[in-house]
Parts: structure tokens; sequence; C-alpha cells
């Protein structure tokens, strides 16, 4: 469907085995709305992300539909109803520093339960404290892939990629005093990492940790692509969105 204001990518499930997510927070609700009705009346999946509480109110009594569900945690709009985990497309372990983190793992965890892959969240294991990373290795290590959110100094995610085997995806969250820098020395620091392999994604982006790993995983399977309507997908990492 294309407007004078958006056009949308509905062959990109076709392309790529994932849904075009829709970036909420610059967005009116009045926008969105409009970007919604069009993803529905294609058959799509609906992913908005950086939804604030008022302008999902806003943008949920605009459509009138029942199906539209806001994430607080995760500050997201979805519809349809997300769909059951496909165990056979892979899993992924999603670490985070702290609590302060929630925000960007949740994003993450979200936009892979869009496409039908199970994750499992490990919360307040920051390198302050390493024991308690320690503690979660065994569990972490059956996981395909990983994806580690920290701010401050960004040291979660080379840790990680020092001790475990699989492909681990760093992004960096925006949290931290004077010198963080909004998130600037846990990217720097990541970028800077000595762990081989690393990949990063860029400061708070969830959402693109959550395609790197579709992609990873989808290049695992070789899965085809969903059919447009079908919620699950095959590919990952770019984050591009509307």
């Amino acid at each position: 469907m294309t407007t004078a204001e958006h056009r949308l990518d509905l062959q990109r499930r076709r392309r790529l085995g994932m849904v075009e997510a829709v970036w909420g927070e610059n967005k009116s609700p009045e926008q969105i709305a409009a970007i919604a009705v069009g993803l529905q009346e294609a058959g799509e999946v609906l992913l908005a992300t950086r939804i604030s509480a008022e302008k999902a109110e806003a943008v949920i009594a605009l459509l009138g539909t029942p199906g539209v569900q806001h994430h607080p945690e995760a500050r997201c709009l979805t519809s349809p109803e997300l769909p059951a985990a496909i165990p056979e497309r892979g899993r992924v372990g999603i670490v985070a520093g702290g609590t302060s983190d929630l925000a960007v793992a949740r994003e993450a965890q979200l936009s892979l339960a869009c496409h039908g892959i199970a994750s499992e969240l490990v919360l307040d294991v920051g390198v302050a404290g390493l024991h308690r990373l320690l503690d979660q290795l065994e569990g972490l290590r059956q996981a395909d892939v990983l994806i580690a959110c920290a701010g401050m100094e960004g040291a979660l995610p080379t840790v990680l990629a020092g001790l475990l085997p699989q492909p681990v995806i760093g992004v960096p969250v925006s949290v931290g005093y004077g010198v963080s820098a909004g998130g600037l020395a846990a990217l720097n620091g990541m970028l800077a990492s000595c762990a081989p392999g690393l990949t990063v994604v860029n400061v708070d982006n969830g959402y693109g940790a959550a395609m790197a790993s579709l992609r990873i995983l989808s290049g695992r399977s070789l899965g085809a692509p969903l059919a447009p309507g079908a919620l699950g997908s095959s590919s990952s990492t770019a984050s591009s969105q509307s």
C-alpha cells in the first residue's frame, strides 16, 4: 500500500524472511494508525517500535480494532496475536547487564517473537559481579545465538564472546553517567573489543540485534521465507525501519 506519506515494503518477508518494522518515536498516532491499516489490509504483521504509553493509547483508539497490543516494557505495538515459537528455528539467549537495559532487551525479545523465534531473557548479570554471569553459562550455552545488552563501559558482550562459542551480538545501551555519553562509550568499547567475531549494532537497537540473529539462524537452517500473512520467518540483521 502506498500513500503520500508512506510506501510499505510488502515484499520484505518474501525477500528476507522478516517483517517491516515501523519506527514509532517520530511518527504521530495518525501516521502509525495509517501504516497499521495498510499492513492489516495486506495480511501482514504490525511491529511498531519506540511507542510511549500515551501514543499507544491514541493509536489503539484510532484503529478501533481488536488484536492490537501495547508491550510497555518493550515500548512496542504489535498486531495480530503473536505466534507460538517454532523450536526447529533455533533459540536466542538475551543477556542484559542490569534492569536498566530491560527496554532494549525486551524490544529484541519481542522482535524475535514476531517471527516465531524462541528466546530466553537473563537479567542483571553485568560484569561488576562476574559470578552472576558465570552461574548462567551452562544455560546460555544451549542457545544458538546470544544478544548482550549493556550500558556504561559495555564490557558484557566481550566477556560473553570470550567464554562461549556462539555468535554474540552486542547492543550498547544509553545508560550511565557523564562520559558514558548516551551509550557512545559502550558502543566504542564493543567496537574495540578484543573478542574475535563479536558483532555490534547501534545504540539501543534491540530490533537490529534481533534481525541479525534471524539472519544467522536462517543461514544455518536455509528455511524458506514465510508466505504473506504468516507470522514466523527466516532471516536477519539490518535495522532499516519505515
